[in-house]
């Protein structure tokens, strides 16, 4: 029961905590070229206001989800030690390391940076704060980089020996160039990027649709910012169906049994099918399906015809080095969260080509069922990101670390009562986080770019020539909790 819980308790703050990283990864890099945008365009005042808003307005739902974001991404790091010391004293010497760099160097990076951005408009030259914005974006990529190496680690060990019972690193080299941490840093920064360009067309129409019924026309930021969406967010889909691509074919090598069990296939086959959808036993003796011949080939071989090993095969094969027991994941997990994933992620191909179309023939401000589309659709790459994330970490399981430690031997010898205290208390936390979070995100993307100043503080009534939005020497009651964060 303790493993369960605790199992639990990582999974559901994990999952939560994940909400916040991509967005955070995306927007600060959409945020440094808007900026750069408005340095360039410095010559043209029109330009450079319009662009310059930009920043202002998508800066606070930035630091918003920045600020919810540490909170929630504090406790993983305790968790190691609370619930799951035995795997922390077995794989400390390699895990550490990546996590400590990630801390002192890159959080340190953006963390810095961030204050330079936030309070230094007007007290440094428009290159340095320009610059703090992009050193922010960059340290943002850096921690994604160093923890996403501790987690390719535990996917496909490399550069380590087994010293007194305790994986020790020999290689840091080897550990920072993992392929399997390639593949994925790949993948998720690509996926930050569609994370980000989909929230910022789904508020874009929300406010572009609002125009459209009140017969105003489209509001500069809300139709430039949507059209920047498009082409990043068209780009970025594409890499990001790529690099997933690359990561099948890396998981059919490194972890097969992960690759049977999302599609569970349970025998070994040459050219075979993908299941695009299957009611009743995933066991072989389903109601109805439907497949795609030769699909999963291709995917996980690039080869028509290739073998796709199979769970019987896979277990038989494991058991054979590893001992007796099972090595099969839950199968209803990990084929439902892969075909989540990928089901959302071709949603969202075919939406934002359909906004490139309407882009190109001048109608995506004015097109009623696109901008209605749009603004349900930004949940999509959150549901993709959270179900990718649990593909990837419950396929991997009964192993905490693949082929070396399994998940029932790293967790810390504690009473369930604990972990029953623990996870009851994150989970009423984290849900009141939630709340504050959406409350504020959807508040502050509902207001009127033309409400906010320069510095990102909320004018008063009727004191739009007031750059501090302070006219009678008071703050406005919009602007208390955006100056809470800065």
């Amino acid at each position: 029961m303790t493993l369960l819980l605790s199992r639990w308790q990582f999974g559901i703050t994990t999952v939560f905590h994940f909400i916040f990283v991509p967005l955070t990864i995306g927007l600060a890099l959409l945020l440094a070229i808007m900026q750069t945008a408005a340095y360039r365009a410095r010559e043209d005042q029109e330009k450079r206001a319009k662009w310059e808003q930009m920043v202002v307005f998508w800066r606070r739902l930035f630091l918003i989800n920045f600020a919810i974001g540490v909170v929630t991404g504090i406790v993983q790091e305790f968790q190691f030690g609370m619930n799951w010391s035995m795997y922390s004293r077995y794989v400390g010497s390699v895990f550490g390391a990546p996590l400590a760099v990630e801390a002192l160097l890159a959080f340190f990076l953006e963390s810095t940076f961030l204050g330079i951005w936030i309070f230094g408009k007007g007290r440094v030259s428009d290159r340095v704060h320009l610059a703090s914005i992009w050193l922010v974006s960059i340290g943002t990529m850096l921690s994604a980089y160093f923890i996403l190496a501790a987690n390719a680690w535990m996917q496909h060990p490399v550069g380590y020996k087994i010293e007194g019972n305790r994986a020790i690193m020999t290689n840091f080299w080897a550990v920072m160039t993992n392929s399997t941490l390639i593949s994925s840093f790949l993948h998720v920064f690509t996926a930050a990027l569609v994370t980000a360009t989909m929230l910022i067309l789904g508020v874009s129409a929300w406010h572009l649709r609002r125009s459209q019924k009140a017969g105003d026309s489209p509001h500069p930021v809300f139709s430039t910012s949507a059209k920047l969406a498009l082409i990043v967010g068209s780009v970025a889909v594409v890499a990001t169906m790529f690099f997933g691509d690359n990561q099948a074919r890396l998981m059919e090598t490194q972890q097969p049994m992960k690759m049977a069990a999302a599609e569970a296939q349970y025998n070994t086959a040459n050219g075979a099918s993908f299941s695009l959808l299957t009611i009743g036993n995933l066991s072989g003796d389903p109601i109805f399906q439907i497949r795609i011949p030769h699909a999963l080939s291709v995917l996980s071989d690039n080869s028509w015809n290739g073998p796709v090993q199979g769970i019987n095969q896979v277990q038989a094969k494991e058991q054979a080095t590893y001992g007796k027991g099972s090595y099969v994941p839950v199968l209803w997990v990990t084929y439902w969260t892969f075909r989540i994933m990928v089901g959302c992620g071709m949603v969202m191909f075919f939406g934002l080509i359909w906004g490139l179309w309407l882009m190109y023939r001048r109608k995506v401000d004015t097109s009623k069922w696109f901008l209605r589309l749009a603004i349900p659709a930004l949940a999509l790459p959150f549901v993709a990101n959270a179900t990718g994330w649990i593909f990837t970490e419950m396929g991997r399981q009964p192993w905490v670390v693949y082929g070396l430690l399994k998940t029932a031997k790293g967790v810390s010898p504690v009473g369930t009562g604990y972990v029953v205290t623990t996870l009851v208390g994150f989970t009423a936390i984290y849900t009141i986080l939630a709340i504050i979070d959406f409350g504020l995100m959807a508040r502050y993307a509902k207001l009127d770019p033309d409400s906010v100043d320069e510095h990102g503080a909320t004018k008063a009534p009727g004191d739009d020539d007031d750059a501090s939005g302070t006219g009678d020497g008071h703050q406005a009651d919009d602007d208390r909790i955006p100056a809470l964060i800065y």
